[in-house]
């Protein structure tokens, strides 16, 4: 392909970077080798009158290519796999005499070697992992190709042209959007890079549009749906407008780990104006509270239109969106959810808590947080940038946490090498490692300086780590993919393997345990649902002839689901007597009164109980969450379930609070039902109910999910979903 000569860009190339698909330079219809001799009329030779490419959504191409979900008229397919097209001609193509190829471009400045301009040759037979073009069928005018993409290809959108040989140079068919082809991802093909060999596996983690986010407590799991709304009208488009913003070079588009890495960042705007702005200090002032999106539509597409970042997410959010982004392109993903996670500021495998002498927390020397639950996501993937068998599952988290190389990114990190304790390959293993392999470490910060370790807990971290079952809606428990079991030998070598490659731990705590004490404490907070008092029961056991007292101390705290904490709503102290070899049980109520006006996002309720025995000193410490149950929306349908048949949705909602709940926003949102909507109501008083009515019309058979979710100044994190089995037209 001829280039106009330029001038050299700061004397490094001949050509400005080619970092956006949406940008586009014609290829000219004409291009002359020369003058053409006098008489000699070009539009003798074969001409393009039109070009087909079979692109609704019951044509093979999109059926075949797995594509046929995607709410888009344009040609979709997957890389390393054939499809049709056909050409009709001015009159009968003649192999013998009539030379012509098709040409796929992409970007502003395409460049073959690149990737970005790939001509397409006629051949008689099509050669796996290559392009080419095989006739099928010739017809009177017109002639069917199979055309076939090499399964590295740059996935994004393409532009199509068909080129005629002439003796006298090309001539060119113009520009014609119709002709736009995606080209995405294969995970069906054996040659791609995010090949993936089980079926039901494909269906759920490329196809799936509506998921399952798990969060809560590890004590008290919640789940809530999510609409990724990959097919949705618009979303492909913004997928790849997110590569485009971040500048991302097209000829690393087809390369799974770097599309993945480039991600993790975009889809959080610390530093690079991306998707999502974060926010974890329950002020969320213009903007959409996190709690309350249903899904990643309403946002991705926000995101394209505006072209600012949307306000605001948390954890679930991130991962949501990503996930949505990852299964757009073709890469299989999921969701995952890990209990008790660890944000280690120096990832050096250890949760320092800090006690003053009376048992009470050192807020100020305890800086590393233990959050309740944290949410990332997986992508599928080969790693031939690592050792054989660090394929597989990549763990890739978009929640800006740390640093990584100069952004807010992490992964992709092998979750086998991060299993094995082999951090030192790319990328921020240490980072993963630690969220799930910290210990926790009770230290004692005495008057005069000096530090003692109370206890270590080395269970507390990466209690479990899950995600949706295929298939289901039900939990998977995917702890073993990242971890040994606790006291296991491997799970000691993976730990020393994890040190050798530089992970840090300054407290070598092996040994270094007191002798365990004659009393043991423990304690349980009873079901409590929001806006009602519960009670609290700690139990106190000497296992010992001695007679003991204990001074006691309770702490209750309003925390963010990271561990940190807002306020202290709840103190108490108390002295107990043990006699020799009984148990005390101490109860202790909570009032509604005292943890309601402070409450945040997500009504999580943090315990700490520590005691100390007086006259060995010895000091127990236990610490739990619970969260709060939350009442639900309700929904409701009325009208044939049935595609294109309009059909009631009601959401109904009961005040069950003391105050009047104001500024109140109910979101719904069913992908393949209705688009995401959202309706106001300016205050609920106590005890009342709201109905909101809304009438849509479903596009999509099979199982469906309406999602709604409810905010308000007082109250959020309010959910509720239906399941619906929409059937088809009788016609279809």
């Amino acid at each position: 392909m001829s280039e106009t000569s330029e001038p050299a860009f700061g004397g490094r190339r001949a050509l400005p970077r080619n970092a956006s698909n949406a940008a586009e330079d014609d290829l000219p219809t004409v291009e002359l080798q020369g003058l053409v001799p006098r008489g000699v009329n070009l539009q003798d030779y074969l001409h393009v009158t039109s070009v087909h490419l079979f692109k609704e959504r019951w044509d093979t191409n999109k059926v075949d290519h797995h594509t046929d979900k995607y709410e888009n008229n344009k040609l979709i397919v997957r890389r390393g796999q054939s499809f049709f097209i056909q050409i009709d001609f001015n009159r009968p193509y003649d192999p013998r005499r009539d030379l012509f190829r098709v040409e796929y471009v992409i970007g502003r400045y395409p460049q073959e070697n690149k990737g970005t301009y790939i001509p397409v040759p006629i051949v008689p037979e099509l050669q796996r992992g290559k392009w080419g073009a095989k006739v099928v069928r010739r017809e009177d005018r017109s002639v069917r190709l199979s055309i076939q993409s090499s399964p590295e290809c740059i996935v994004g959108k393409f532009r199509m042209y068909v080129a005629i040989w002439t003796p006298y140079g090309i001539l060119r068919t113009s520009r014609n959007p119709e002709t736009d082809t995606y080209i995405l991802f294969n995970p069906w093909c054996e040659e791609d890079a995010v090949y993936l060999d089980d079926e039901k596996e494909k269906e759920e983690y490329v196809l799936n549009d509506i998921g399952v986010i798990f969060y809560g407590d590890f004590n008290d799991i919640k789940s809530r749906s999510w609409s990724y709304g990959q097919f949705e009208d618009g979303i492909l488009d913004a997928c790849l407008y997110v590569m485009d913003k971040a500048q991302m070079d097209l000829s690393g588009r087809g390369n799974p780990i770097k599309v993945s890495r480039v991600g993790s960042a975009m889809v959080n705007a610390k530093d690079d104006e991306g998707v999502l702005v974060g926010s974890w200090d329950n002020v969320y002032a213009y903007g959409v509270p996190p709690s309350a999106w249903t899904g990643s539509v309403d946002i991705l597409l926000e995101y394209q239109s505006t072209k600012n970042p949307v306000r605001y997410g948390q954890c679930w959010v991130f991962a949501g969106v990503f996930n949505t982004f990852l299964r757009c392109l073709g890469i299989p993903a999921r969701v995952v959810t890990n209990y008790f996670s660890a944000h280690d500021n120096d990832a050096n495998l250890q949760m320092d808590i800090f006690l003053e002498e009376d048992g009470n927390v050192n807020s100020k020397l305890t800086k590393d947080s233990v959050w309740n639950y944290h949410c990332w996501n997986e992508a599928w993937m080969t790693r031939p940038d690592l050792p054989v068998g660090f394929g597989g599952w990549q763990a890739v988290d978009s929640t800006p946490q740390e640093n990584s190389d100069g952004m807010y990114r992490c992964g992709p990190a092998s979750v086998q090498a991060i299993k094995h304790g082999h951090i030192c390959f790319q990328f921020d293993a240490p980072f993963v490692f630690a969220e799930v392999n910290s210990d926790l470490i009770y230290i004692t910060a005495k008057k005069d300086g000096t530090h003692v370790v109370e206890a270590v807990d080395t269970t507390h971290i990466g209690k479990m780590i899950v995600t949706k079952e295929v298939g289901g809606d039900g939990i998977k428990d995917i702890t073993d993919t990242y971890k040994f079991q606790e006291g296991q030998e491997e799970e000691r070598l993976a730990l020393e393997t994890a040190l050798m490659y530089g992970a840090k731990k300054p407290i070598n705590t092996d040994g270094i345990l007191k002798p365990r004490s004659d009393v043991t404490m423990n304690f349980e907070v009873e079901n409590a649902v929001l806006g009602r008092d519960f009670k609290l029961t700690i139990t106190f056991q000497n296992n010992s002839h001695n007679r003991y007292t204990l001074s006691a101390y309770l702490s209750g705290n309003i925390v963010f689901y990271t561990g940190v904490s807002k306020t202290e709503f709840k103190k108490e102290t108390f002295e107990v007597t043990l006699e020799p070899l009984s148990l005390k049980k101490e109860e202790v109520l909570i009032r509604a009164g005292e943890y309601m006006s402070q409450l945040l996002e997500q009504a999580y309720l943090h315990f700490f109980v520590t005691a100390r025995v007086n006259e060995t000193k010895d000091v127990l410490a236990k610490q739990k969450s619970t969260m709060l149950t939350i009442p639900q929306l309700v929904i409701k349908v009325r009208g044939a379930r049935m595609v294109g048949s309009d059909m009631v949705v009601t959401v109904e909602f009961t005040n069950p609070l003391k105050e009047t709940l104001r500024n109140v926003w109910i979101h719904l949102d069913g992908p393949g039902v209705l688009k995401p909507r959202r309706k106001m109501f300016r205050e609920i008083q106590p005890n009342s109910t709201v109905q909101w009515e809304e009438v849509c019309r479903p596009w999509v058979s099979g199982h469906r999910k309406l999602i709604a979710s409810m905010t308000s100044d007082a109250l959020r994190h309010v959910y509720g979903e239906l399941d619906l089995q929409i059937q088809r037209q009788p016609s279809e």
